[in-house]
């Protein structure tokens, strides 16, 4: 795995099957049925290995699944 691009990311959510996002309090959010994944600000350059783990752990999506998508 490597640092994703912001777009990318939602993106390949897109892909997943994930609508959004949607403005949310401090951070939006997207959704794929009764899960609400919240993602974060737009203003970094690219979202970090560990973050991206963390993120498709909260999605349900593994990283096999990621990577070959």
């Amino acid at each position: 795995m490597k640092p994703i691009s912001y777009k990318e990311f939602i993106r390949r959510l897109n892909n997943f099957g994930f609508n959004g996002p949607f403005p949310g309090g401090k951070h939006q959010y997207m959704i794929k049925g009764n899960i609400r994944l919240t993602i974060p600000n737009p203003h970094r350059k690219e979202i970090s290995v560990d973050l991206l783990i963390r993120l498709l752990r909260q999605a349900g999506i593994l990283k096999e699944e990621w990577e070959s998508h």
